[in-house]
């Protein structure tokens, strides 16, 4: 099919699915791998078409951005079967649910476009929205705000589950306030004040969504020469957040053009953000902020599953789908985890465990000289989720240890305070014993079910048949000798008969 690489036609559940978000500020496609629990975006397309641009002056949507954002979606609608997309989910947000003309933009997106859009209540952007952050971060507490262009939704989440949400007329685009940051911070705690339940996220996470947002997370991080340039999960200490926030509101527009990693259209939207940020902040007491990559679009595709298919680990479930993709065949993870376990029990966390056997073979093309290190940097920069910025470096190093010792880079690319020795230790762990398992199998982890690992107070003991004496020859037994010595331990080799 065109624009997708496949080795054989898909099947409806296989299929790529599209979500087209018509928003107050732009109007963006996102097709995705599949449906399933975690999908990769493979297209990703936005158009600043300012649908909100002007709303609370005249109550309506300007013709010119109607205009856009139909060209826009006639090019979308045509792009997606081309794409082999079998599913399409179109929602429209603030803009079109406040206009007087948005149920003629409505019908006209569905005659001319044959898109038949989903026009969300401010409560249910709310909810979709924190879905897609529930998406990624299962089970998280705390306040979810999505700031667009023409509406700030907020929910407040316990341990997964929606127990408020509220959509509030705030918006990057209607430039609540005027033109003044001291007019603007007026109107959003104003707004914020009504809200008595937002203090129950004191000292818990805010969970920002949103471009603005995210582009305040880039200039964050060059400011502060933050290592590791992934958006999502970049958490920071509420107070630190705040601080930052009241600095760049203040910033005069050159110093604004001068921030790396911020886009011209961010330019005009970037200070009522920062001081939305600030008074969500001091509204709520909230003691941590971390940004999410994940919203609205991803929340769409969410709720499209079963509540079975929603309690899969969002990062377990996107291992495994990128081990059949860039590993030879499948990596056997499952099983590779269950042999390693023994050895490892209580030593290191589960999930990781888990999540590194399931990419333990993602390097085998790559030279066998930099095999470690291009693995590594291959699972730092991945589009994970389900883990924080701490859990991909132990994820990139425990995978990168199964081939060798990474010596230095962590020091050389700023890494080293981002985890503790001890975490260190963790990760080298697991890859020492997902290599002493390729080394008795030689890739083909079936051979493992003929052996045990176990873990006792003062000994790592490998076990095996005794016709099996010709699997284990020296470089096993260094290698068995080495994990033992990593984890404090005496070593053994036992061969029945």
């Amino acid at each position: 099919m065109p624009g997708v690489l496949r080795t054989s036609p898909a099947t409806p559940s296989e299929a790529p699915v599209a979500v087209i978000d018509i928003g107050s500020n732009s109007v963006r496609l996102v097709v995705y791998e599949n449906g399933g629990r975690a999908p990769l975006p493979i297209f990703n397309e936005k158009v600043l078409c300012g649908l909100g641009r002007g709303l609370d002056r005249t109550g309506r949507m300007s013709e010119d951005g109607i205009g856009m954002a139909l060209e826009s979606l006639r090019r979308f609608a045509r792009l997606c079967p081309q794409m082999g997309v079998l599913e399409v989910q179109a929602v429209a947000t603030a803009a079109v649910r406040e206009a007087s003309n948005g149920p003629q933009f409505l019908e006209t997106v569905r005659n001319e476009c044959g898109l038949d859009v989903r026009l969300l209540t401010g409560e249910r952007e709310a909810e979709v929205s924190a879905g897609g952050v529930l998406s990624a971060i299962p089970l998280a507490s705390g306040v979810v705000a999505d700031l667009g262009g023409a509406s700030l939704e907020l929910t407040l989440l316990d341990d997964g589950s929606v127990a408020e949400r509220i959509s509030l007329p705030l918006g990057t685009v209607r430039g609540n306030g005027g033109e003044s940051i001291g007019e603007s911070r007026e109107a959003i705690q104003g707004q914020l004040e009504g809200l008595d339940w937002l203090p129950q996220a004191h000292g818990q996470s805010l969970y920002l969504v949103g471009g603005s947002w995210r582009a305040l997370a880039r200039i964050h991080m060059d400011e502060s020469g933050y290592p590791l340039h992934v958006i999502h999960h970049y958490a920071l200490e509420a107070r630190d957040a705040s601080e930052f926030c009241a600095m760049l509101a203040g910033w005069p527009r050159p110093r604004l053009e001068s921030a790396k990693g911020l886009r011209a259209d961010r330019l005009e939207s970037l200070p009522f953000a920062a001081v939305a940020l600030e008074c969500l902040v001091k509204r709520s007491g909230a003691g941590q902020i971390v940004f999410s990559a994940n919203g609205l679009r991803e929340g769409c595709l969410y709720e499209a599953l079963t509540p079975l298919e929603q309690q899969i680990d969002p990062l377990l479930s996107l291992c495994e789908s990128a081990a059949r993709r860039m590993g030879r065949g499948g990596s056997g993870g499952d099983l590779l985890a269950g042999w390693i376990a023994p050895a490892l029990e209580g030593l290191v966390p589960d999930k990781l465990r888990q999540a590194a056997c399931h990419l333990s073979d993602i390097g085998w093309s790559e030279h066998p000289d930099y095999r470690a290190e291009q693995v590594f940097l291959r699972i730092l920069r991945m589009p994970l989720t389900g883990a924080d910025h701490r859990e991909r470096i132990m994820l990139g190093l425990a995978v990168a240890s199964r081939h060798a010792a990474l010596r230095g880079t962590l020091k050389r690319l700023g890494l080293s305070g981002l985890i503790s020795k001890g975490e260190r230790r963790q990760a080298t762990a697991i890859g020492l014993a997902m290599r002493l398992a390729y080394t008795i199998s030689g890739g083909a982890v079936s051979v493992l079910e003929q052996f045990r690992l176990e873990r006792t107070k003062k000994k790592l003991v490998l076990t095996g048949p005794e016709d099996a004496h010709i699997l284990v020859g020296n470089t096993v037994q260094r290698r068995l000798r080495a994990l033992a010595a990593h984890l404090s331990l005496d070593h053994a080799l036992r061969l029945n008969p």
